[in-house]
Formats: structure tokens, C-alpha cells, sequence
């Protein structure tokens, strides 16, 4: 059934399904951990076995469901079809909704004892485009179901779009569809919103292709699916764990702004760009507005760009895409930020002999900024060769990084990956201020030895912060709600259950 504009998804929310994929403690407290109740709680019994649900079902109150994962559709059953069925059958005397495989439980034995509510019929594969899941989904649905799911596992970002195209096409209230695999995960975020009436989680945080309970609502939103005129995203190659979903999602809900932002995990730039920036988003009514891009996908963004900035051009690298009409414009907010961050410290800048560690995009923007506001930068590299010939580029001092030390700088940028040791010979200056361009949930091993020395330190959640309000007033034309930000940002450093691990800016 195709979906005619006339008829638009009338739908307000969705169900949040919490998969649980590891035994259960005998007082199943991994639930009561959770600090958002989801509608379902889908056992996986090829993990966990068939745990006893008399108890917990009054306690917890939610809808349960069973599901049996062969090793044909991902899972880990390999019993008989004998053994496979009976324990169906058994499960649907205690079970809301029992999930049947299309491809070995739609028999008559099966179907007489389980009636079409508590049926779950679902198909689990392997790159599948949209058209293959209309012929799929065809002979599925000539056997009646409360639910129907489809899942196809992907390895680009792009191949997730097929899922998303199906379910625009066939605008059904009763059908799940959605990509798994680290470059699926976006799909499963705007899949309620072309009519998937559940979005699927996870009980305890195992995997990072796969958001907990508490992400979904946290992060997204979830349950509740307020209007959505366009989409925002990170497109990069490690972007699953990070803390800038929230704070940009947090801030269109508190400004009322239409929008949702979502991780794209992204290997080929420019085919994510041409088959989902460019015109798939769209062509199913969820246009792609603005981005950020971070590694190693920057100096690909600058070259995609319609215009660029002057800071932009001027580093070589573009963290920020937006859409002007017809066009892609670029810029870096790298830039603006550390100057920001700066001068939140109130830290002066003018006339300080500066480092920048690490010649990526931010460590070239910052050196940018750091001369505009009147220091004085040397950038320091691993790799000599590409270091000289950024520094070169941009008119700036070069030194390696084995033959540097802090000593003489008064003010040093780590703009570098690295967290787990200081990767430079660290004596400065008493008076030295270290900024750290790096953000986790652990301090840095930079910032641990700043502080020890009694340094002013502007972290990696400092830079996140200002960061975060010069992307969101460029994507959006509004400011930052900046004390709830700080807020969200602190208790994410704090490593709260509830808080997605952040990945260290590159």
C-alpha cells in the first residue's frame, strides 16, 4: 500500500522495546535500573534461556515478548524444528506476544494455538534493498499479526536507507523496519517516524550499535514523536558513542525547533553524501539540513561545499555543513569555540607564545584562532612531513613532535587523539594555560598532569560546551540553551548510568 501525502503518519509516539540479551539476576534488577520504563521487554530466549515471568511481569508491568532467534536470522538457536516450536508454543501460555520467524514458524501447528495479536512475524537479513523487503514483506503479511518486523544488516550508512524508503512506501501502522550494524543505527531513529510503531533498545549498554532504553529517551526523545521537518546528524567514522545527539536534541526541545539529530557512522563520505545527504533523506520527507563532520571526514566536507568561510578555507577542513536553499555551505566551528572557551576562563590571549599539537582540523583551526585573538602559534606533528607542510600552508612555525618541549610556551593546545599518556615532553611554564581539544569520560592523561602542576586547564568539555552553541546558532539561527547544556555536559563527565560514553574530538 503506497502512503499518499493526504495521508500523513498521524502518529504521536512510539513504543520503546527494551531487548534483553543477558540472563536476568533473581530479583531482575537490571530492570529496575533502568530509569525509563519501555511499553515491551523482548526476552531473547537464544540468549538467556526461558526465564520464569510470573513475578516480574506484575512488577515491572509491561508487555513481554519472546523471541527465539535462529541461527538463520542472527541469532543463536540451532535445535530442532520439533524443540523450536514447542517451546513457542509454551512461551505464548505466559508471553503478550511471541515472536515468529517467517521463514520456519508459519505453519498451522504454530498458528491454530497462537491468535493474530500475540503474533510477532519478523525476517532478519543481510543487505537487503527496499524492493527485496516489499517482496518479503508481501508474503509475510498474507499471515495475520499484531506486529510485523523487518531487519536487514548493513555495512555502509547508505544501505540503511532501504528500510527507511519501504516503510515510506508502504505507511502501515503495523510494520517495524529498520538496518542493524553500526551503520544502520540512524535508521532505527527515524523509523517511527515513517510509521514504525516501535523502536527497539537494549537493557544494559553492550553494545554500541545498539541504544540503551535510557539513550532513546534521553537522547531522542523517545517515546514521544513531536513534528519533524528536517534532520541533523555527525557524520564520521566513531560518532555511535557521542554526547552531541543530546545537547542538540535537548536544545530543539526546549526551543521547539522540528528537527532531530542523529549519528551517522560513515566509511565513504562522498557516497553517503550523494545517495542520503543529498537526495535519499529527502525523497522520503525527511530532508538532511545540516551536519557536523568530524573525522576523518572534514577535508571531504570543505570540498563538498557549495561556499566555505574564510576560517574554513583557511584550515583546509569544514566541521560544519549547512543547507542555504540549494546550497551546502561550510564552516568550522573549531575556531570560534577555543577562542570562546578562552575567553569564558577569561584567560588573556594577546602576546602568548603558543603550541598546537597535532596539525588535524582542529588543531588547525585553533592555531587560526589563536593568532586572531594576537598569540603567537608553532604547530607541532607526529608525522614531520605533513606538519611542515600545514604549518607552510597556513604561515605558521613548525617544530616535530619528538624535538618538542613545552617549556618557553605559555599557552599549549593537545589537539590530538591521544588520552592515555601525554604524547610531549610536558614541562611548562608555572603560568602556562593548557587547552585540551579531547573530551571522554575519564580525564585525560593531559589534563591529569596539568592540574597536578596547578595549570589554568580549559578541558575537552569546556571546548564541547562553547563548541556545541556555535554549531547549534549556525545549523539552527538560535542560541544554545547554555545553562541546561552545561548541565547535561557535567553530568556526562560525571559518567552517569543514564549518559552515553563521549568520544574524544578529533
Amino acid at each position: 500500500m503506497l502512503r499518499t501525502e493526504s495521508s500523513g503518519p498521524p502518529w504521536t509516539s512510539a513504543a520503546v522495546n527494551a531487548v534483553v540479551t543477558e540472563p536476568l539476576s533473581g530479583d531482575a534488577g537490571e530492570l529496575a535500573a533502568l530509569r525509563h520504563r519501555p511499553d515491551l521487554l523482548d526476552v531473547r530466549a537464544d540468549l538467556v534461556g526461558d526465564p520464569a515471568t510470573a513475578g516480574l511481569r506484575e512488577r515491572f508491568g509491561c508487555r513481554w515478548v519472546y523471541c527465539l532467534r535462529s541461527r538463520d536470522h542472527g541469532g543463536e538457536f540451532d535445535g530442532s524444528t520439533e524443540e523450536r516450536h514447542a517451546r513457542l508454543l509454551a512461551a505464548a501460555e505466559h508471553y503478550d506476544v511471541v515472536d515468529l520467524e517467517a521463514d520456519h514458524d508459519l505453519v498451522p501447528a504454530v498458528l491454530n494455538r497462537i491468535p493474530v495479536p500475540q503474533r510477532r512475524i519478523s525476517w532478519h537479513g543481510i543487505t537487503a534493498d527496499h524492493t527485496a523487503l516489499h517482496a518479503r514483506f508481501d508474503r509475510m503479511a498474507s499471515v495475520g499479526a499484531g506486529l510485523y518486523l523487518l531487519t536487514t544488516d548493513v555495512s555502509r550508512a547508505e544501505q540503511a536507507l532501504a528500510p527507511l524508503r519501504f516503510l515510506h512506501d508502504i505507511g502501515r501502522p503495523d510494520v517495524t523496519a529498520f538496518a542493524t550494524g553500526s551503520a544502520g543505527f540512524w535508521s532505527r531513529l527515524l523509523a517511527p517516524r515513517l510509521g514504525a510503531p516501535v523502536v527497539f533498545g537494549s537493557v544494559c549498554d553492550g553494545s554500541a550499535d545498539v541504544p540503551t532504553v535510557d539513550r532513546l529517551v534521553a537522547d531522542y526523545g523517545f517515546p514521544h514523536l513531536p513534528p519533524l521537518h528536517a534532520v541533523y546528524g555527525i557524520i564520521g567514522r566513531s560518532v555511535l558513542t557521542s554526547v552531541s545527539p543530546r545537547v542538540h536534541n535537548t536544545g530543539y526541545r526546549a526551543l521547539g525547533i522540528p528537527a532531530l539529530y542523529v549519528p551517522f557512522q560513515v566509511e565513504d563520505f562522498a557516497s553517503f553524501w550523494s545517495d542520503v545527504a543529498e537526495s535519499g533523506l529527502s525523497g522520503i520527507g525527511l530532508p538532511l539540513k545540516a551536519a557536523t563532520v568530524v573525522s576523518p571526514h572534514k577535508e571531504a566536507a570543505l570540498t563538498t561545499a557549495d561556499t566555505t568561510s574564510r576560517a574554513a578555507r583557511r584550515s583546509g577542513a569544514a566541521n560544519s555543513l549547512v543547507r542555504r536553499g540549494d546550497s551546502w555551505c561550510a564552516d568550522t566551528s573549531n575556531s570560534p569555540a577555543v577562542s570562546k572557551a578562552l575567553a569564558d576562563f577569561a584567560v588573556p590571549v594577546s602576546g602568548r607564545k603558543a603550541a598546537v599539537i597535532g596539525c588535524g582540523g582542529a588543531g588547525r583551526a585553533a592555531a587560526l584562532a589563536l593568532t586572531a585573538c594576537g598569540a603567537e602559534p608553532v604547530l607541532v606533528n607526529r608525522d614531520p612531513d605533513r606538519g611542515r607542510a600545514v604549518a607552510e600552508a597556513l604561515g605558521f612555525d613548525f617544530t616535530p613532535l619528538d624535538a618538542f618541549g613545552a617549556n618557553g610556551y605559555s599557552l599549549l593546545v593537545h589537539a590530538t587523539p591521544v588520552t592515555d599518556h601525554v604524547p610531549f615532553r610536558f614541562e611548562p611554564p608555572d603560568d602556562a594555560v593548557v587547552v585540551d581539544m579531547v573530551y571522554t569520560s575519564e580525564e585525560t592523561a593531559v589534563v591529569t598532569a596539568a592540574r597536578e602542576r596547578g595549570l589554568t586547564v580549559v578541558d575537552g568539555w569546556d571546548v564541547l560546551l562553547a563548541d556545541a552553541g556555535c554549531q547549534f546558532t549556525f545549523m539552527t539561527g538560535r542560541h544554545l540553551p547554555t545553562e541546561q547544556t552545561r548541565a547535561l555536559l557535567r553530568a556526562a563527565r560525571r559518567g552517569r548510568p543514564d549518559q552515553t560514553a563521549p568520544a574524544p574530538r578529533t
